[in-house]
């Protein structure tokens, strides 16, 4: 594992869904620094989102380049190509240097009998008792269960490894990071089971950078963490603990960390993590992408005019529509029809109001969680118009980056890193 791409101790995955907010993105990332918070910038955007609007991944590449011009940045910044399977990544091959690889759809499917016993042979030390630093209770580990785990998730790191690989031939390892995601399945991955499956990784001789599991509690779609926080809380730094616990044991590359997905709005567990973090003297990856799109519509709304008119219009077409827009999305949003507005109640708003009904500002009394995930999973109604869409954003640029530089670096970053 020793050629490979690395990737600095506090990441930032920025989603754009139009392609036009690069550069405010990236003054929050420019703030954050002056203030001695370093993040490094990845701009993500996945295969689905490329379809949906019709866009190439090389239109990111020279967004972020672009972005990179404008405000003279010199630190080091990624272009992800985000949730990429073998069948999907060919068009992200030659300008992304990012490559998370989901592999969800492979958990639960069982390997080869003769690899999940070939794997439980070759690892004697994860049975029995595992004791890790900073862990209090060991972890009593039976063969049973080695190979319960090894059944639930060896072939999806075997499926890891093979995507690996053809990004390899192709690219070269020296020029690429690599991500694994196991977040969009049904059940959180304990401790324990990341042991297992980092035990996995290491023997594909993936030099894994980031790994995004899935934790337990609701990460839903812009909008703030659901679950028990002290829960998550004791998760997250036995987590921590366990890769560093790996990275020791199983020759995983030093910089691996975390990755926290649809990370984006997770008020209430960025202090518990920020304490883990300076505990662990570890790094993370949080991964957004919809936070961008929602300060997009805010602003128009907020400029008022045509602006709030188109806001208005995506809203209507999607409270229409809110069955076909939610279903691909049915695992990461909890809406309430009840709290939707009719299009009517909408189209009768001010402009403050729309933007008190969207903004993720817990104590403004018109904040409206169910309406803010449903425009979240709506961009498509917004690429149905094209060019009018692109112009308004144009029009009302001072507004529209203000807002999601204010967002990324008010919200997110300062929490995260230097606390509320």
């Amino acid at each position: 594992m020793n050629h490979y791409l690395s990737l600095g101790k506090f990441s930032f995955g920025m989603g754009d869904r139009f392609g036009q907010q690069g550069r405010a993105q990236l003054r929050a990332c420019v703030l954050a620094t002056e203030l001695g918070a370093h993040f490094v910038p990845v701009w993500n955007k996945s295969n689905r989102e490329h379809s949906f609007i019709g866009t190439e991944p090389s239109s990111l590449r020279a967004e972020a380049d672009a972005a990179v011009q404008a405000l003279g940045w010199k630190s080091p910044y990624h272009v992800d190509a985000d949730h990429i399977r073998l069948e999907t990544v060919d068009r992200f091959i030659a300008p992304s240097d990012f490559f998370t690889i989901d592999v969800a759809d492979s958990i639960g499917k069982p390997a080869a009998a003769a690899d999940v016993k070939a794997f439980v042979d070759r690892h004697p030390e994860l049975i029995g008792t595992v004791s890790i630093p900073h862990i209090d209770q060991p972890f009593a580990i039976s063969r049973a269960e080695v190979e319960r785990v090894a059944n639930k998730f060896l072939l999806a790191v075997q499926d890891a490894g093979k995507i690996y690989q053809h990004i390899v031939r192709a690219k070269g390892a020296e020029h690429f990071i690599t991500e694994v995601s196991m977040d969009e399945t049904d059940s959180p991955q304990t401790p324990p089971e990341l042991l297992i499956i980092l035990a996995a990784i290491a023997d594909q001789k993936i030099p894994l950078q980031t790994i995004a599991p899935k934790f337990t509690g609701r990460f839903n779609k812009g909008v703030d963490y659901v679950g028990d926080v002290k829960q998550f809380e004791k998760e997250f730094n036995e987590d921590l603990a366990v890769i560093a616990y790996a990275i020791q044991k199983y020759g995983l590359p030093p910089s691996l960390k975390l990755s926290v997905h649809s990370g984006s709005d997770k008020f209430s567990i960025y202090e518990p993590m920020r304490r883990a973090l300076k505990k662990f003297d570890a790094g993370v990856h949080i991964k957004t992408a919809g936070t961008t799109w929602l300060e997009e519509i805010i602003g128009l709304a907020e400029a008022g005019g045509d602006g709030l008119e188109i806001a208005k219009e995506i809203y209507a077409y999607a409270r229409e529509h809110v069955d076909e827009f939610c279903a691909p999305y049915a695992s990461v949003i909890d809406i309430n029809p009840a709290q939707l507005p009719t299009a009517a109640v909408v189209n009768a708003w001010s402009s403050e109001q729309f933007v008190s009904a969207l903004r993720h500002d817990r104590k403004n009394p018109g904040y409206n969680p169910s309406f803010r995930q449903l425009l979240h999973v709506s961009f498509k109604v917004a690429a149905k118009k094209g060019d009018r869409y692109l112009k308004a954003l144009k029009n009302h640029e001072a507004v529209v980056a203000r807002n999601v530089t204010e967002n990324l670096f008010e919200r997110h970053m300062k929490p995260l890193l230097l606390g509320s």
